[in-house]
């Protein structure tokens, strides 16, 4: 198995200027087996307030297990702590600062409002301290659940019951959000939205995010830096755009530009430098790094070029 990668160790050893002292989460040496499987091995990392930390490997890599270990559901080597509270020693207090959204949430046959004031009730039998009568209708209106209180949660579409398991988790406002494969049942325009709210959490509220993806569209959204896993070891710790430009060094970017301008976007990009034609459909083609995906659009925005529209298109190594 591979070691650590010298940028892994370097992010260990080097944590984020801010809330040095007290991180959100310091995982140190964590293990486990299954069998003579090892599903984690060494991994040790910290994360703090303000900043969301993707876990990205294979199947198999460790993230669900990683996540597990945080939440304290199974027993493992090392050390957890989740704000100051070890995960093994005070599993209770750690678990009261996180809130979890698992990849498909199970509801009962309630009405939205229903659900979270059973949940709200079932928080506060755990001795979690909350305000549920003014807390719940805050959260439904912020994540765009207020118009749909009334409705039974089976009617949901899969967007809205996704913001309903965020409004849950969020329900003690809880300074940590553990999240497992965020929006892999949404579509694109609910996994948009569902990404702005997350993301707003956390550069608005300060949450620390802890979420485990396969989705490059997803990392680059949302996260600040991304641990990737190898059967179970923590190799390197990466920004979203050096790992896209490491998984998906080019791309075709396709720009919608209004016919009679073409002619100049295609000599104004290869002013540029850029190598681009126009296709079947007549629009305007452009193969860049991905780190440089931007200087297309960049470049005829200057020029005084509309782009109506764009897509991308790449091949994950």
């Amino acid at each position: 198995m591979p070691a650590p990668g010298p940028q892994a160790q370097a992010a260990q050893r080097a944590p984020t200027p801010t809330d040095v002292v007290h991180p959100s989460v310091r995982v140190r040496n964590v293990g486990k087996r299954f069998g003579k499987v090892a599903a984690l091995s060494g991994v040790s990392f910290e994360a703090h307030a303000g900043e969301a930390l993707a876990l990205w490997g294979a199947n198999g890599a460790g993230k669900t297990t990683l996540l597990k270990a945080v939440l304290g559901l199974i027993d493992f080597d090392g050390k957890i702590d989740v704000e100051g509270h070890d995960v093994r020693r005070a599993g209770k207090s750690a678990r009261r600062s996180i809130g979890y959204v698992p990849q498909e949430a199970i509801f009962y046959d309630l009405s939205v409002q229903a659900t979270m004031e059973f949940y709200a009730r079932l928080k506060g039998s755990r001795g979690v301290q909350l305000n549920a009568p003014a807390r719940i209708p805050v959260l439904l209106e912020n994540l765009g659940l207020a118009g749909h209180a009334r409705k039974p949660v089976p009617a949901l579409s899969g967007g809205l019951k996704q913001r309903l398991a965020l409004a849950i988790a969020l329900l003690a406002d809880p300074p940590v959000l553990l999240l497992d494969e965020p929006t892999a049942s949404l579509d694109a325009k609910a996994q948009h939205d569902y990404l702005a709210l997350l993301a707003r959490l956390r550069s608005e509220e300060r949450k620390t995010i802890i979420f485990a993806s396969h989705r490059l569209e997803e990392v680059e959204a949302l996260a600040n830096r991304v641990l990737v896993l190898e059967h179970g070891r923590l190799v390197d710790v990466l920004n979203p755009v050096d790992l896209l430009a490491k998984l998906m060094p080019e791309i075709q970017l396709t720009l919608y530009v209004p016919e009679a301008q073409r002619p100049d976007a295609l000599a104004r990009l290869a002013d540029a430098g850029l190598a681009a034609h126009l296709n079947g459909r007549g629009t305007v083609v452009v193969r860049v790094r991905a780190e440089d995906k931007m200087q297309p659009l960049q470049t005829l925005l200057d020029c005084g070029i509309p782009v109506t529209n764009f897509e991308t298109a790449g091949t994950v190594e």
